[in-house]
């Protein structure tokens, strides 16, 4: 069965290829402005996700698997995507700073043939240390915040923020392995 992201982030790329290295990248054109938040999260991320997939499906040759992701970084009620410049990354990780924060993603998987559909939600709590202005500063001078929501990566400087998790790492990179691996199970695949 083939294996299709539909994802041109490079960090979705690499959590997937630690569960196989069969597998193509697509990269969604969706617009995902057009999607309005209705104050679930879970939903929200989810519709994102199957757009991704819908917007990729007519592009498979022969039977495949099409993955698509998403992640939400949701504080007090909003949610926190890609930041557009400097003055919004700082603004969102002013908010972070020193509280509790979620992230979700989702991951939908579609059989382009048979149409099979699985979806799922995971929600991982995150804790900020304390940031000043400097810290912030000097973090948004790093490029890091702009292509990752919430405006911070985990994965990389932005983990000197994070005082603890509650939940699944990966998630907070933007895609649980462990999940997908029992979801790709769950459609027959082996891996």
């Amino acid at each position: 069965m083939n294996i299709v992201l539909a994802s041109a982030s490079p960090r979705r790329q690499q959590l997937l290829g630690k569960l196989t290295k069969n597998f193509q990248v697509l990269a969604s054109n969706f617009d995902e402005s057009t999607v309005k938040f209705h104050g679930n999260p879970c939903d929200y991320v989810c519709i994102l996700a199957e757009e991704k997939v819908n917007d990729v499906l007519e592009q498979v040759n022969g039977e495949a698997l099409v993955i698509g992701c998403d992640t939400i970084v949701f504080y007090n009620g909003k949610v926190l995507g890609k930041p557009k410049d400097e003055k919004e990354a700082f603004s969102m990780l002013r908010m972070l700073s020193n509280n509790v924060h979620y992230v979700y993603s989702s991951i939908v998987i579609i059989n382009n043939i048979t149409r099979e559909v699985k979806k799922s939600c995971i929600c991982t709590e995150v804790k900020f240390m304390e940031l000043n202005d400097e810290i912030i500063s000097e973090y948004i001078k790093s490029g890091e915040p702009f292509d990752k929501a919430g405006a911070y990566g985990i994965q990389d400087n932005g983990a000197i923020f994070v005082e603890r998790i509650n939940g699944c790492y990966y998630n907070v990179v933007g895609l649980s392995i462990n999940k997908l691996y029992l979801m790709l199970k769950e459609m027959g695949v082996n891996l």
